[in-house]
């Protein structure tokens, strides 16, 4: 077996041990269910950047109020300290984001400038009080790009790995978009990354292959947890 492949059942298996552990739910959503039919799903897998920096963020594609829902798939891996992913909102309006995984993931919305939008971290104040509206779909978000932080929280040991699923929603959608973001290869350069992960974006509406192994037209929830068991 490849070392490639290797890492991918690595992740596959710590992904679905994690289920033991993950969240009981996502909150409710507020977007309506789409019936099956209509709507249509993607997937890509990328290497995440070798860099620690936000601005070699993993793309993981444009959030578009009623038409596109985004999830992501990752492992903040043994001794890594952060993963970043990017996207972009076409128009203002209010978000939902379910999150699911490991406990002990802090998990933070920047805007393009950096600043914290919202916060897990139940000590952050404002940012988190803007989470937890986040959480209910009942957080208006501008037009612009946004970048998530993930990391440990607090007292939570750097050689353990943390298994998540995040997913961002603008009410209804019709083109359901999964990215599975494995670890980079060793000696893996942040600026080759960034110019492959932008590579595939700008090929997703072309090249990317229809999923059928995650039923479409699923709720937050059941789409997440759907996620972990795609690797099965």
């Amino acid at each position: 077996m490849s070392d490639g492949l290797s890492s991918v059942s690595q992740m596959v298996s710590d992904l679905n041990k994690s289920l033991k552990n993950a969240i009981a739910s996502v909150q409710s959503q507020q977007s309506a269910q789409v019936p099956a039919s209509e709507v249509q799903s993607y997937e890509k897998q990328v290497r995440k950047s070798s860099s620690n920096s936000r601005m070699f963020a993993t793309d993981i594609g444009i959030l578009s109020k009623g038409v596109t829902r985004l999830n992501v798939v990752g492992t903040l891996g043994a001794n890594d300290p952060v993963d970043f992913y990017k996207f972009r909102v076409t128009s203002k309006g209010e978000a939902t984001m379910g999150q699911i995984g490991d406990q002990g993931v802090n998990v933070q919305l920047l805007n393009k400038t950096g600043q914290v939008v919202a916060d897990s971290n139940k000590s952050a104040g404002k940012a988190y009080e803007s989470f937890r509206n986040l959480q209910r779909g009942e957080l208006s978000l501008d037009q612009g790009d946004y970048t998530v932080r993930v990391t440990r929280e607090k007292g939570e040991a750097a050689k353990d790995a943390k298994n998540y699923a995040i997913q961002f929603s603008m009410g209804t959608y019709k083109q359901d978009y999964d990215t599975v973001a494995k670890a980079p290869r060793k000696g893996d350069s942040p600026f080759q990354m960034s110019q492959a992960q932008q590579q595939m974006l700008d090929g997703l509406n072309s090249a990317i292959s229809s999923m059928n192994s995650i039923p479409t037209g699923q709720t937050g929830t059941q789409k997440l947890m759907g996620s972990f068991s795609l690797f099965a």
